[in-house]
């Protein structure tokens, strides 16, 4: 019998998750100066079950160039931490205005608006702290400027402004409207891949990869992002809210831009297995090293959740 995609990714990551969980619990204790109330929402948000996708990117990338793991931990927790905080800005009534998260209802629901907004602020400064303070300063400043780029007004911000803007929130649709398929693969690559790339480039720099090989480890994750963020859109349609933990079907409500929408879902189905396999090809030079991390991208295009 064929070992399900779950059971496959839970032997591929399973090493790695107590450091991860136990290292976002340390980072998100409560501390002097932090007010109890936006404490309890930064913990809510940051240790709601999770896949910890990326995190696991940042160790299996550093361990993929031969570099220890464990010295990854500081990165790993804090791309963790600044996904959360696009999930939090993301859910809030003024963005995509949803109510679930994660199999529980969304931090503004949980607390309030005032609150979760707070909460996804605080998330931000905590990422660069924590790689400042945790990693050596060369590493510490590569770092940090991969994950600014990747969560900044270009990439990660960029894109979600791009794609309200294209659901003509304010009132006309972006200049590149006429380019639809070119502009939904940008927002996709900078609202997903961006950080999905800069957990691999932060495990490769902690592992001391080349520059050769740090570029083939951001284009197998601008790939695995796209692939990823291609499945997310399907399983909006094909899934309930019990197998996501979040609200399905609202991609189409909102009139959002979507591959499925666009190409249809076996198209969109088709284009995420040649991303994979394309993200899979880019790390060959790497031999039996890139294995888990062929694995995490074939668990993206097989997900069900």
């Amino acid at each position: 019998m064929q070992q399900s995609t779950v059971s496959r990714l839970d032997e591929t990551i399973a090493p790695l998750i107590p450091a991860i969980q136990q290292a976002l619990h340390q980072c998100t204790a409560d501390r002097d100066g932090c007010p109890s109330r936006l404490s309890a929402a930064i913990r809510y948000s940051v240790l709601a079950p999770g896949k910890r996708l990326r995190p696991a990117l940042v160790l299996l990338a550093c361990e993929a160039v031969s570099g220890q793991w464990t010295r990854a931990i500081p990165a790993a927790v804090a791309v963790e931490l600044m996904h959360v905080y696009s999930l939090i800005h993301d859910d809030l009534p003024c963005m995509d205005n949803d109510s679930l998260r994660r199999g529980l209802p969304t931090c503004h629901i949980q607390f309030d608006e005032a609150t979760a907004v707070l909460a996804g602020d605080s998330l931000q400064m905590l990422a660069i702290e924590t790689l400042c303070k945790l990693l050596p300063s060369e590493m510490a400043v590569q770092c940090c400027a991969i994950l600014a780029e990747a969560a900044g007004p270009s990439k990660l911000v960029g894109g979600q402004m791009d794609d309200l803007l294209a659901e003509g929130r304010f009132g006309q649709l972006p200049d590149t409207a006429g380019q639809t398929a070119e502009l939904l693969q940008s927002i996709h690559l900078r609202k997903t891949s961006a950080l999905i790339e800069a957990s691999l480039r932060m495990g490769g720099v902690i592992g001391g990869a080349a520059p050769e090989l740090l570029g083939r480890l951001g284009a197998f994750g601008r790939s695995l992002g796209l692939a990823f963020q291609i499945v997310d859109d399907c399983l909006d349609l094909e899934s309930t809210p019990q197998q996501l933990g979040k609200a399905t079907g609202k991609d189409s409500r909102h009139g959002k831009l979507t591959y499925p929408g666009l190409v249809g879902l076996e198209r969109s189905r088709q284009t995420a297995q040649e991303l994979a396999e394309q993200a899979c090809e880019i790390l060959s030079v790497l031999g039996g090293r890139s294995t888990k991390l062929k694995e995490l991208a074939r668990f993206v295009i097989e997900r069900t959740h």
